[in-house]
């Protein structure tokens, strides 16, 4: 007979058991969760959740449901939810949610509900099982489709995201006494904006000078509409770059173009334009409706830049005149889109330029680098787990 094993033993084989499957559930669950703590999940779970009803509200008449009682109010607004959310799928598609919703009323309908002796109520397992099975079924198949479709498109928009980043600089140009840094950061896979920094020949009196070219630019909207014109907006700049004409007529032509292709002024561009003389330090700028960079002197003092006119793709007849400001050592000049002022927290608090004029009036003697890396760390640290809904971009330069 074979001897019975110990208490030792055996509690010895029962803990290296507990402990090869907590192994194997950290595994598990790390591989879930990437890592996040439940706190995180959960926050995380609640801005997707915000954000998808966002886009099913959107599609809902509230102001004809606040005319109704407030109980039909109610299921009248379920019902428009779930419009909202069913044309949202292809038709077969629509048509299979049903049945397994249908399955599922049948498994409901069908529950066995029995009184004890002791009174109460316990419901159990349906009488045709199947119902739960198909309904089940149903919804997983309905979701793997669903899926299949996410990853075919999240591959495209990824081959889209490569080529869009080879339309912007990857790293700076190296201009003697000057620091850039830039990053953008979409909402989506693709984004709508735009930032460049290039050195292009003007012509001044008969003779070629080289100018510091510096643009930030917001296409309306976002993911992929925004981002192909993103490109064509890069593209006719590259292009009119290259004809060595004055900046005003640099972005007098730019207009021109926008006009052309902004389906009637409802695909506009926001941009800013700046030249940089790199050996007078002066620099000429319009803005087309963007955002009022920042300017922060070595001393501390802050300016804005404020000089330009609409938007580009609105009036082709619009003039946009140039301002300048001559530039010295230590200056910091930071053009960045509405998406770094509109970031959102939990709270649905906006960033704010204040935040972003006090971050800014720390910078110190910092690289242009420290700068944007502080202000995109300040920005994510304020939008904690909220999901982003603008285009994110900024660009720096500092005089050394």
């Amino acid at each position: 007979m074979s001897p019975i094993p110990s208490n030792a033993s055996g509690r010895t084989t029962g803990t290296g058991l507990l402990s090869r499957v907590g192994q194997r559930f950290d595994s598990f669950w790390g591989r879930v969760t990437e890592g996040l703590e439940l706190q995180a999940l959960w926050a995380q779970f609640i801005a997707e959740a915000q954000a998808s009803y966002s886009l099913y509200a959107r599609e809902v008449d509230w102001a004809a449901l606040e005319r109704e009682k407030r109980v039909r109010r109610f299921f009248k607004t379920l019902n428009a939810l779930f419009w909202a959310m069913i044309l949202k799928l292809s038709p077969a598609r629509r048509v299979f949610l049903l049945l397994a919703l249908l399955f599922g009323v049948l498994a409901l309908m069908s529950a066995r509900v029995t009184r004890p002796e002791q009174g109460g109520v316990v419901v159990g397992f349906p009488d045709n099982f199947s119902f739960v099975l198909l309904a089940l079924a149903g919804l997983v198949f309905l979701l793997a489709l669903e899926l299949a479709d996410r990853v075919t498109m999240k591959r495209d928009l990824e081959i889209a995201r490569e080529i869009q980043r080879w339309l912007v600089p990857e790293v700076p140009p190296q201009v003697p006494g000057t620091e850039i840094a830039f990053a953008t950061r979409p909402a989506n896979t693709v984004g709508g904006d735009y930032y460049d920094a290039f050195l292009r020949e003007v012509e001044e009196g008969g003779t070629k000078a080289n100018r510091l070219l510096l643009v930030v630019a917001d296409v309306v909207g976002k993911s992929v509409p925004a981002a192909l014109l993103m490109a064509t907006f890069q593209a006719s700049l590259r292009t009119l770059a290259n004809a060595r004409t004055p900046l005003d007529d640099l972005v007098q032509g730019m207009n021109h173009y926008a006009c052309a292709h902004s389906l009637e002024g409802r695909r506009f561009t926001t941009a800013f334009f700046g030249e940089l003389d790199p050996t007078t330090r002066v620099l000429s700028y319009t803005l087309a409706g963007h955002n009022n960079p920042v300017l922060r002197r070595a001393s501390g003092a802050i300016e804005r830049l404020t000089i330009g006119n609409l938007p580009l793709g609105i009036d082709p007849k619009a003039h946009y005149a140039c301002g300048t400001t001559t530039l010295a050592p230590g200056d910091l000049l930071v053009c960045f889109t509405d998406g770094v002022v509109e970031a959102v927290n939990a709270r649905d608090e906006d960033y704010g330029e204040a935040r972003l004029l006090a971050l800014l009036g720390a910078a110190g003697a910092e690289s242009a680098q420290a700068t944007l890396e502080r202000l995109l760390a300040d920005i994510r640290a304020f939008a904690g787990v909220t999901r982003q809904h603008d285009d994110i971009t900024c660009l720096v330069m500092r005089v050394v």
